[in-house]
């Protein structure tokens, strides 16, 4: 911290200077792509504010950030709001929702946005999903395939979307969208291959949504942070929206051979379709709602990511082999 000094010989901590107040702030910054957007910028030491629901849990998530200043806030209260992001030049959204309650995407991205736009916010990027494409219309998937959702969830995260793209072609702040494919990473938990890892370490039968001999895209979480922050230091990618893409497909039968074989295992897998996924909706609802989304495990969308290259050059992507056994590696430390 920068000193001055007293009218007596005592030096006594300054207040924090504006050049080093933070400017970025995360939202919703407790989950995995959260803690790799902050490793990149702890990488290039830049403060940025972390905003969530409990304190104790900023605290928990963000210990290892010396850069990273705690803002609590209740997302229903508009006062709270505005506190949050007071002072903030540029707002990273990536508020998580409880998967049956898609509802609330567009409501809180609404929220934001009005607290942004009173606050004098200038920048918002929201960290987007595949689902509003709907099903995939070509092999490949750019940024100017129709969004066309045919499910719930889908038109929840397009209307997410659309409020903050209109919110920025009236002027009032400037928007970007960057859509990630599934994820996976070290000691991510929501994650469609989370259990595949923690089974091969264990010696146990992995739980995994089927088919699993079908070529899917998955991106590596610790590459994501990189890729935000490149983004966040270029004013002419704002006002469109990027995919960013994984390293090349893979099928899930794949990735649980590779973990497997890392662990000395042969693969044990308990694969639900979707039939079984209806049948164990009757009583997790949970279940119930990966119904819904089951397309993207037989028609699943994978991204053209040439235009986000184009924007800010080439993105380092982790190899599956090599994203695996850092998986692996995590799972066993527990």
């Amino acid at each position: 911290m920068n000193i001055v000094q007293g009218p007596t010989i005592m030096t006594i901590p300054a207040p924090l200077q504006a050049v080093d107040a933070p400017r970025i702030a995360l939202v919703g910054a407790t989950g995995a792509i959260g803690g790799s957007i902050a490793q990149a910028l702890n990488t290039a030491d830049t403060p940025f504010a972390v905003i969530g629901r409990s304190a104790a849990g900023l605290s928990a998530a963000f210990q290892g950030h010396p850069l990273a200043s705690p803002r609590v806030w209740n997302p229903e209260d508009m006062a709270s709001l505005r506190a949050a992001v007071r002072g903030m030049d540029t707002l990273v959204h990536m508020v998580g929702v409880p998967y049956d309650a898609f509802h609330l995407h567009p409501r809180l991205m609404r929220s934001v946005v009005e607290a942004a736009e009173a606050e004098g916010v200038r920048r918002v990027l929201l960290i987007g999903t595949a689902y509003p494409f709907g099903r995939p219309q070509a092999a490949r998937v750019d940024e100017s395939h129709p969004r066309m959702p045919h499910t719930f969830k889908g038109r929840m995260r397009k209307e997410q979307e659309d409020i903050l793209m209109e919110a920025d072609a009236r002027g009032a702040l400037r928007g970007l969208v960057l859509r990630l494919p599934d994820f996976y990473g070290p000691g991510v938990e929501r994650s469609f291959l989370a259990d595949i890892f923690a089974a091969a370490a264990a010696g146990r039968r992995a739980k995994v949504v089927g088919p699993i001999d079908t070529p899917h895209e998955f991106v590596f979480v610790p590459d994501v942070g990189p890729v935000v922050r490149a983004l966040l230091s270029r004013e002419e990618v704002f006002g469109r929206s990027y995919n960013l893409g994984g390293a090349g497909t893979i099928t899930v039968g794949e990735v649980a051979r590779q973990a497997f074989a890392l662990a000395g295992r042969t693969p044990k897998l308990m694969v639900a379709g979707k039939t079984m996924l209806r049948l164990a909706g009757l009583f997790d609802p949970v279940m119930r709602e990966l119904v819904e989304m089951h397309y993207l495990m037989t028609t699943p969308v994978i991204f053209d990511g040439s235009a986000l290259e184009r924007a800010i050059g080439p993105v380092a992507k982790t190899s599956y082999a090599e994203g695996c056994a850092r998986c692996m590696a995590a799972a066993r430390a527990g």
